[in-house]
């Protein structure tokens, strides 16, 4: 068995943890590129020390596949296919320590080395030779104590005061595998539309951006538009909004500040055996050419910006199962984010090598619960610690995934609500219908007034 040890290090690193140990951890984010983004933020302890900076990084990553788990609890999660090695057990105090003498920067720069477009055949994510990747924010609880109060603080929503201090995320992912591409966060004080241009960076020409009706800003729009990359933003069907030309289909081509956009006019109709219901959505692009980028398509399209809002459920509700975030420091809030999102990362890329193995498979079929389950089953059981033992291009992550492939994904109807309240009040009220009902849609073309 090839045993870690860095720079002489004793008890944990030495002996314990095999490069095969990890499994899908170690295969996306190998032992030389944690130890490279170590040494890029001289993060490499200095000393022998029971639980060293390397092992440390495996630790928060774990530690984000078992959010409702104490850092001691992850690791004997860790260890537990081990035993026969006898490796020392840290006390609470020690892990504390490694987090904060590691601090976040390693983090932050692990999650710039994993993120990006995960790569695959399969054609779901483009559209017209064009990257459909999406924009928006979501609010995720920290813990109630005086240091993080210093940063963090309660928010007032819909059914009243947060009780617990709020930090905003703002990501960029790519639709079709929902992989992340770029996230940045902090203070909910701090509102989407800053920490979206901060995204800008990421970013590029042949990208095409969806963003719901919050992200309609002009001056915002004009700066995304600025990298090269097109839009496909949702406004508020009021907005006054002068022609400059008409199209063809009946959109309209306007000016917001320096930027020409094509105004979208469109009545949606979605029709189950409970009746129908229409909505109006005005939708802004920087496609101008109505013959290459039809207009019925891009309505289309638009329904692609939910990728984004199944993401932020994966990481809420499916790896976070709706827990508070852990530490107790803003430092530590960072650098627990970071590894979140690595670890999301990680599984994402799995997941799409997966259904990559296997010709036609759209990604969205392969099951993130799944993928999630069996990740935690392999780092209990310490898969591959075993000499010999090869971790193959799918992975164990993968051969569960393929082997419990969802359906098509069903047309949705409805916006997403409260299944479970954590309070005994309702969520949305007493009569919610949880019915899954079949859906058509229809879309009707509003015609510009002349």
């Amino acid at each position: 068995m090839e045993q870690i040890a860095i720079e002489g290090t004793a008890g944990v690193a030495a002996g314990v943890f095999a490069p095969g140990h990890l499994g899908e951890l170690t295969r996306i984010v190998p032992f030389e590129m944690v130890d490279e983004v170590l040494a890029e933020t001289r993060a490499l302890q200095r000393r022998v020390r029971l639980v060293p900076a390397r092992v440390t990084v495996y630790l928060l990553l774990a530690a984000a596949l078992f959010t409702g788990l104490g850092y001691r609890q992850v690791f004997d999660r860790l260890c537990a296919g081990l035993a026969h090695l006898a490796p020392v057990r840290p006390s609470g105090s020690a892990l504390r320590q490694a987090r904060q003498r590691l601090g976040p920067a390693p983090m932050k720069a692990l999650f710039d080395l994993v993120s990006g477009p995960a790569v695959t055949t399969a054609s779901a994510g483009w559209w017209r030779g064009l990257r459909v990747v999406a924009v928006d924010g979501t609010l995720l609880p920290v813990p109630d104590c005086a240091a993080n109060l210093t940063v963090f603080t309660r928010q007032r929503l819909g059914n009243g005061t947060s009780g617990y201090p709020q930090l905003r995320l703002t990501a960029l992912v790519a639709c079709g595998t929902r992989s992340v591409i770029g996230a940045v966060f902090g203070p909910a004080t701090i509102g989407e539309l800053d920490y979206a241009r901060r995204l800008a960076v990421h970013l590029r020409a042949g990208m095409l951006l969806l963003g719901d009706r919050n992200f309609a800003a002009t001056d915002l729009l004009n700066q995304l538009a600025a990298t090269g990359a097109d839009l496909l933003v949702r406004c508020k069907s009021g907005r006054n909004l002068p022609a400059l030309a008409r199209c063809r289909d009946g959109s309209i081509l306007a000016r917001l500040g320096a930027l020409t956009i094509r105004v979208i006019d469109a009545e949606i109709t979605i029709r189950t055996a409970q009746g129908a219901r229409t909505g109006h959505y005005r939708l802004l692009t920087t496609l101008t050419d109505a013959l290459a980028y039809p207009a019925a398509d891009l309505i289309r399209l638009y329904h692609e910006r939910w990728e984004i809002e199944t993401a932020y459920a994966e990481l809420k509700s499916t790896i976070l199962g709706g827990h508070v975030l852990r530490a107790r420091t803003p430092d530590g809030i960072e650098q627990e984010v970071w590894a979140l999102l690595t670890a999301y990362q990680v599984l994402r890329t799995a997941m799409t090598d997966a259904t990559d193995s296997v010709p036609g498979t759209d990604p969205d079929r392969a099951g993130f619960t799944t993928a999630l389950a069996a990740a935690r089953d392999q780092l209990v059981l310490a898969a591959g610690v075993i000499t010999g033992t090869n971790i193959d291009l799918v992975g164990t992550v993968g051969r569960h995934v393929l082997a419990h492939l969802l359906p098509a994904r069903r047309i949705r109807t409805k916006d997403r609500i409260v299944k479970r309240a954590i309070s005994k009040y309702n969520a949305r009220g007493p009569a919610i219908d949880r019915t899954t009902y079949k859906a058509t849609i229809s879309i009707n073309m509003i015609p510009a007034s002349p």
